[in-house]
């Protein structure tokens, strides 16, 4: 897919002349005489390779395929071995096609760009002001950072945003290059970032004790509503990085908040939670995840993997996150300036019924549904309080986490960027946008100069044309992101799986697990420590001869009275794995009644 002119007017490095063939990724083998490069990821022609002596069986290779039949592929460059989690995670991102490092020329303007000076008459000098930053363990770009008090019956908040926009003018190297990546990829034990380092981990990263260009906009909080906002440039200094596994323990009364954050910190959490509180009483959706952080050894090996799931701390970001992007993009709409919203279209009513049918065959409670004819609107509503009863059920079964949850995202549209504002149904939000990333994700540039060109110092606004054309393309962008991201998680979970098989010495450990998926050929199960992993359960490998999914598709039905359903507990053995497809085959461990 070739990118549209960005929002710069131009078109981004390297597409001019058309696409170059890339080289592709293969693993060495050795047959024969010959050294032959076997497409890693999936199945292709195989080729004969030039004599190298550097290289041998095993190696993980970029390679370029010969131009005609009697001449041999040509090895690129080698990028590590097929069985080191690490290097097959590499291979992934280039067989993806993600660039893996930055034009010299680029990073050459990053560097430079750096080092401008943050003095301005337009800035506010906010260095005084208490204030702090959460962020995951492994995180090195900090995109925000929060300050906040209270004040009367409420409470007056500062949320921070790394002034990228003064680092990336429009048409620069680094502009153009960021558009065509539109957003940073993450996949386990590195990160294809949208920015060079120069500027993503450093100039613009909102780092403790060093001064900062931001972006800020303070709010007034009273009784869950933000009752006034302001926009404007600011130089501010964090005075600490926090984590969110170090504020969940500060939370918990396990460890002291130090000044001069503390103040700050307990303001932030009390604002957070009105804003949530209101949110929920206004149906927005609560659907609950989790997302692996693995770890990894000296030589690139998996070594462990943590469910992080969405705690308090986690909350208090979230919250006040969205309560700026709806106040930026709120302004940007009454002043109609070109932007980029975040849409997520109201649910098809359709959908939404089949879902409470199918928590329904589950036997899950639901909320009542409409008599007459349901409206987007109504759907909209219905669904968030199915969300809810959906949470409030597996918190009081301690089952379906992962099922229940996936049924009610498949029930939603999927939220996209859009030139228009056509709302947020997830959030309730009637005007939403994202503003709070810039360092990683190119629409929330859009809106950095949007918002800019409202205030003083001249910023032009973004052209209305090419907006329009970066809509479509960060959205397709993302979705990319999104499943190079699922593919790696799959990809490291098989690894990790194999050096606990083998470390174990035990080929038939049996798990316990919880169907979380379910298709006509079988049952996709959750199962080991925290359900890390995950695996494919054939129906051809129980006991009985056939299988049919019921109409809900929740439940496979056998011909002798078996029943799989989405939730139930299985206990399985690991039959296959497949590391670099991200694939486990597993049997059942015993006969359960199936």
């Amino acid at each position: 897919m070739r990118p549209p002119k960005g929002p710069g007017g131009t078109e981004p490095p390297g597409v001019r002349g058309g696409v170059r063939p890339a080289p592709r990724v293969a693993v060495l083998a050795r047959r024969g005489r010959l050294l032959v490069a076997e497409p890693f990821f999936s199945p292709a022609p195989r080729f004969a390779v030039a004599r190298a002596a550097d290289y041998g069986p095993g190696d993980l290779v970029l390679v370029r395929a010969p131009s005609g039949r009697r001449e041999r592929a040509q090895i690129a460059r080698r990028i590590g071995r097929s069985d080191v989690a690490r290097d097959v995670l590499e291979a992934l991102l280039l067989d993806r096609g993600l660039s893996r490092g930055f034009d010299p020329a680029v990073e050459h303007e990053a560097r430079i760009s750096a080092q401008r000076s943050l003095e301005s008459p337009e800035r506010r000098d906010l260095r005084e002001l208490p204030g702090f930053t959460i962020d995951p363990r492994t995180a090195r770009d900090y995109d925000d950072a929060i300050s906040a008090r209270a004040e009367g019956e409420g409470w007056r908040v500062w949320v921070h945003i790394a002034d990228v926009a003064a680092y990336v003018p429009p048409r620069s190297l680094a502009d153009r290059e960021a558009y065509r990546r539109a957003t940073s990829v993450y996949v386990p034990g590195t990160v294809e970032p949208m920015l060079p380092a120069a500027l993503s981990n450093g100039a613009c990263s909102l780092v403790p004790g060093r001064d900062r260009a931001a972006v800020t906009i303070e709010m007034r909080i009273v009784s869950g509503a933000v009752t006034g906002a302001s926009c404007y440039r600011s130089l501010i200094r964090s005075d600490a990085r926090l984590t969110y596994e170090q504020v969940d323990r500060i939370f918990a009364g396990v460890e002291r908040a130090q000044e001069p954050w503390a103040a700050p910190l307990a303001a932030a959490r009390a604002a957070a939670a009105a804003l949530g509180t209101a949110r929920t009483e206004r149906g927005a959706l609560a659907v609950e995840s989790t997302e692996p952080e693995f770890s990894f050894d000296p030589q690139g090996n998996v070594s462990g993997v943590v469910q992080v799931s969405q705690t308090e701390s986690h909350r208090v970001i979230e919250q006040l996150m969205i309560a700026a992007n709806e106040q930026v993009a709120t302004l940007l709409e009454r002043r109609r300036v070109p932007t980029l919203y975040r849409v997520h279209e109201r649910p098809e009513p359709d959908a939404v019924l089949r879902l409470v049918e199918q928590l329904a065959s589950l036997e899950v409670p639901t909320p009542p549904v409409p008599r007459r004819h349901m409206t987007p609107q109504q759907a909209a509503e219905l669904a968030g309080e199915v969300s809810r009863a959906v949470s409030d059920w597996v918190a009081r079964t301690g089952r379906g986490a992962l099922a229940f949850n996936r049924l009610v995202l498949r029930s939603l549209k999927q939220a996209y960027y859009d030139q228009r504002n056509l709302g947020h149904a997830g959030l309730q939000s009637r005007a939403y946008c994202h503003f709070t990333s810039p360092i990683r994700r190119y629409p929330d540039v859009i809106c950095h100069r949007a918002l800019l060109s409202t205030l003083a110092g001249g910023e032009p606004a973004p052209e209305r044309t090419s907006v329009a054309a970066a809509g479509p393309w960060c959205s397709a962008r993302e979705r990319e992101a999104m499943a190079i991201e699922r593919d790696a998680d799959d990809i490291a979970r098989c690894f990790l799986l194999e050096r606990r098989l083998s470390e174990a010495g035990e080929r038939d450990a049996v798990f316990d697990g919880e169907v979380v998926g379910l298709i006509g050929a079988g049952a996709f199960v959750a199962f080991g420590e925290e359900m890390a992993f995950e695996g494919m359960l054939p129906v051809r490998r129980l006991r009985q001869d056939w299988w049919e999914l019921n109409e809900q598709e929740t439940v496979l039905l056998g011909i002798r009275g078996g029943a799989i359903r989405l939730g139930d507990r299985l206990r399985v053995r690991v039959e296959r794995v497949d590391p670099r497809r991200g694939r486990v085959d597993l049997t059942l461990a015993e006969d359960e009644g199936l």
